[in-house]
């Protein structure tokens, strides 16, 4: 089997090779504006000049938009903090005066960056590295195999359906034609057993907010009903009669769409009918705080429930019996009432079920129970090992785990009573994920990605172990150009921290120190693995190497690695990072003065943090869609959640050490800063942008250095899924261009 495997791979090799924000109520203002910020760069003394030869395309305090700032200081735990630029947190879509400082702002990064040497050079080549067919996983349902798939610069993946493995593709729901500009996406979708049906989400302008809808999969027929307030929510079917989801209450009028979300519940719908005839699955109205989403064992016989308090790996089980309910009858009974452990559904057959736990592993295993017995124990059917067991999945009459092994993904087999047989893997480093179906199923897909390598997708036939490639991606570079390592270095504690370094294979050879972009999440036990991206791929081939720290508080490393990183030891996650930045330079992989930082969302408060901690390490950082107020992030929209792996900011202990690293807070007149371009959507509603909003006017407003620190802004996006491809090319760009100039990258 890995001999196929290699060989498909082989031949891989051989044959491969984000706008200004235009709110409605400054959109009259935008050119002048435009006008305005071209005269901040006048190509004379004393304003940008070209690069070569000469100095930088530097921007004085006076280039920046003026920013009202307002006397605002309050005693918090026996302290004062100032917060002048409060006034930004007000919503741009109702608020005219942030709406126009939003625009100004806008103009002023948009004339910047258009003015970078290479941008158009990178723009081309990025847009040249997203034209690939590509397709998503399989999923069967019936006789039905239901996929997305991409011509290459569509905007958005399309869903596409073929009766059996070889059949004729038909396309089934375009998100391209739903929009003139792409903004419409298509986002979770899932087909009901016998694929009759595909139940589907629109996502608009990147919100996390989704519509439900449901389509006829013979006719192509999209049916009436819209379901809308679901919120990460979970699709699963009841038979062919309708589906569980979970959704929020409707806000009521003049409702804050930024303020924080409560009493989320499961509904069931029955297919053909409205969202007012849903039925009520489970609330808890009693704890307002917790969240509900549903599962449907494979068997239909059970939903399961599963509730959380927090982006916490905790949760509460209940279980509804589906086989003889009546119509309107949904009766929850507890299986593991208290929310202390992770408990995530693996499959179900009649009164069995598996779950993937981590209570009494913290590494998890698989422990299965018979609801039918009336003494209803816990029984170990594989046990905890060395490695984190990520995922599970029971296909055919066996297992499939997923392993997280030093930050990569490896597949192993078993049968049902835990006894392993062989590892799925690919030589090189890379990330192995998929492997989905049922009870029964005589086959499962999975596809293996890396740095270098788009997704590849391989059917494996679970009776002979016999593995085939279902679609394999043509590219215009070879992959086998490049050097994909990992390796190892001490933080500031002595810890080893992995992390990985990709360059040209030729670069690497000549032992030259190359421009270098460090990238970096370390949060909520999340695992940065590796993975393919058009827009790195493109800094590569310009010549610059890319690393990826694997720091403290991500999942990389298993439970111990997450605890070492959160909460009161945040500062190991900041600490791990710099040191990932002092070794590039010191191993003289990235040349000194020319390594960029970049992170999103928790990485985006990462880099902020190090910014203000080490502006001397960096040339150049790109913090997106970051948190960067830590005293007042719990106040917006799901930033309740996060109080379990930050702390919360009203509990004084846990407010002193957010005051310590919060990026708004801490940004120090009187040194030198690196150029900074913050990034962020105007409809993030995770992520308010109002964090990247008060960062960018400390910034503007600090004795920093003339180096720029920039807001770019991107109009009908939020937190980063369901961007129009055209809006990834163009944001790829401006942020390269900008990381580039200021580190020293010449494309090649």
């Amino acid at each position: 089997m890995l001999a196929t495997m290699k060989r498909e791979m082989d031949k891989t090799r051989r044959g491969l090779l984000g706008g200004a924000f235009a709110l409605a109520s400054a959109l009259s203002a935008q050119a002048a504006l435009a006008d305005s910020a071209e005269a901040a760069f006048p190509e004379s003394a004393g304003g940008v000049v070209v690069p070569a030869p000469g100095p930088k395309l530097v921007l004085p305090r006076s280039a920046y938009p003026a920013t009202r700032t307002e006397t605002l200081e309050e005693q918090v735990f026996g302290q004062r903090v100032s917060d002048p630029f409060r006034w930004l947190e007000a919503d741009p879509r109702s608020d005219s005066a942030v709406a126009r400082w939003v625009a100004e702002q806008n103009a002023l990064s948009s004339s910047y960056l258009a003015r970078l040497p290479q941008r158009e050079q990178i723009a081309a080549r990025i847009r040249s590295l997203f034209d690939f067919e590509r397709y998503g996983l399989p999923r069967k349902a019936g006789r039905h195999y239901f996929y997305t798939r991409n011509t290459g610069l569509q905007n958005q993946s399309s869903l596409w359906v073929r009766k059996g493995v070889a059949g004729e593709q038909r396309l089934l729901v375009d998100p391209n034609g739903w929009s003139t500009d792409g903004s419409l996406a298509l986002a979770q979708w899932e087909p009901s057993p016998s694929g009759r049906y595909v139940a589907f989400a629109e996502q608009e302008a990147g919100s996390d907010w989704r519509t439900l809808r449901v389509i006829e999969v013979s006719t192509g027929r999209v049916l009436a009903e819209r379901l809308a307030w679901a919120n990460d929510t979970e699709i699963a079917w009841v038979g062919e009669e309708g589906f569980l989801y979970s959704r929020f209450p409707a806000p009521r009028a003049g409702h804050d769409p930024r303020s924080p979300r409560f009493d989320k519940a499961v509904w069931f719908h029955r297919v053909g009918t409205g969202q007012g005839e849903d039925e009520l699955v489970y609330a808890t109205p009693d704890h307002p705080e917790w969240s509900h989403k549903a599962q449907v064992t494979s068997d239909g016989r059970w939903a399961v429930v599963i509730s959380e308090v927090s982006t916490d790996k905790r949760n509460a089980v209940h279980l509804v019996a589906l086989k003889g309910r009546e119509q309107g009858k949904w009766t929850a009974r507890p299986l593991v009432p208290e929310i202390a452990d992770h408990w995530k559904l693996v499959a179900g057959i009649g009164d069995r079920l598996w779950f993937l736990s981590d209570r009494g592993a913290a590494n998890y295993r698989i422990v299965s129970i018979d609801l039918a017995r009336p003494q209803r124990r816990w029984s170990v059917v594989v046990a905890e090992r060395g490695n984190t067991l990520e995922g599970a999945r029971m296909i055919g009459d066996r297992f499939l785990l997923s392993y997280l092994k030093d930050g990569q993904t490896v597949a192993v087999m078993t049968d049902r009573n835990g006894v392993p047989g062989k590892a799925i893997t690919l030589n090189g480093i890379g990330t192995a994920s998929g492997f989905g179906g049922r009870p029964g199923d005589s086959e499962t897909y999975y596809q293996f990605t890396s740095f270098n390598l788009p997704p590849a997708i391989y059917r494996m036939d679970l009776r002979t172990g016999a593995v085939t490639p279902f679609a394999v991606p043509k590219m215009t570079f070879d992959p086998a150009d490049y050097l994909v390592e990992q390796r190892r270095y001490p933080s500031k504690d002595g810890t080893m921290v992995p992390i990985y370094v990709v360059r040209k294979k030729v670069l690497a050879a000549a032992g030259k120190p190359l421009p270098t972009l460090l990238y970096g999440y370390g949060g909520f036990d999340i695992a940065l693995t590796p993975g393919y991206s058009p827009v790195r791929m493109a800094w590569l081939e310009a010549g610059g190497a890319f690393a990826m720290a694997s720091i403290r508080g991500g999942g990389e490393l298993g439970r111990t690695w997450y605890e070492a990183g959160r909460r009161e030891n945040k500062q190991n996650s900041f600490d791990d990072f710099i040191a990932a930045g002092e070794y590039l330079i010191k191993e003289g992989i990235a040349a000194k003065g020319g390594l960029a930082i970049q992170g999103a969302s928790n990485g985006g408060l990462l880099v902020g943090a190090v910014v203000n901690q080490r502006p001397d390490l960096f040339a150049a950082a790109n913090p997106d869609v970051g948190v960067m107020d830590m005293l007042r992030f719990d106040r917006f929209t799901s930033g309740r959640f996060w109080v379990d792996d930050y702390g919360k900011p009203d509990r004084e202990e846990d407010w002193r050490n957010l005051r310590r690293f919060s990026p708004y807070h801490n940004v120090a007149s009187g040194k030198d800063y690196p150029a900074i371009l913050v990034t962020t959507g105007d409809n993030d509603d995770r992520v308010v942008p109002a964090h990247s909003f008060k960062y960018v006017a400390a910034l503007q407003g600090a004795r920093i250095g003339d180096r720029p620190h920039l807001l770019r802004v991107e109009s009908k996006a939020g937190h980063g899924a369901g961007k129009p491809v055209e809006k990834v090319i163009a944001a790829g760009a401006d942020v390269l261009a900008f990381l580039g100039y200021w580190t020293g990258l010449t494309p090649q």
